[in-house]
């Protein structure tokens, strides 16, 4: 369980710095992260608060995975020592699954340069994180 452990904090820690990384201006792998309509508009712009938000949020998740199993010494709130897990694996599937509009899985839109990476990398990615730590939650 330690090597999902670590592969799961990696995969966060990694998505949190790109994150980071464009709050800060970054502009590199930025170009097909926001769904966009038809017409190719982006279906919101994501401002800098929101991007660092996310960035620390994606990061917690990843710390939380380290403290559960017992690689930072942290004492946690009671529901989230039980819920944690479960709030990111509803998350991440939810995720995977997506809108059935212009994100996920089952999404209408496919032909926008978003959507094919969407089906090809960052669904998949999200129902890998969700499924690893269901089998976290199984396992232990």
């Amino acid at each position: 369980m330690i090597i999902i452990t670590l592969l799961l904090f990696l995969i966060f820690a990694t998505i949190s710095a790109l994150h980071f990384y464009w709050g800060f201006g970054g502009k590199w792998g930025s170009q097909a992260v926001v769904p966009t309509k038809d017409d190719g508009m982006p279906l919101f712009v994501p401002r800098t608060i929101s991007t660092f938000i996310v960035a620390i949020g994606l990061l917690g998740f990843g710390i939380f995975y380290l403290i559960k199993y017992g690689l930072i010494a942290v004492s946690l709130p009671e529901w989230l020592n039980k819920s944690g897990f479960w709030i990111i694996i509803s998350i991440f599937i939810l995720r995977a699954i997506g809108d059935f509009n212009y994100v996920g899985f089952f999404k209408k839109h496919k032909s926008s340069e978003f959507a094919i990476k969407d089906t090809k990398y960052y669904a998949p990615l999200c129902l890998l994180i969700g499924v690893l730590t269901l089998i976290l939650v199984f396992c232990n």
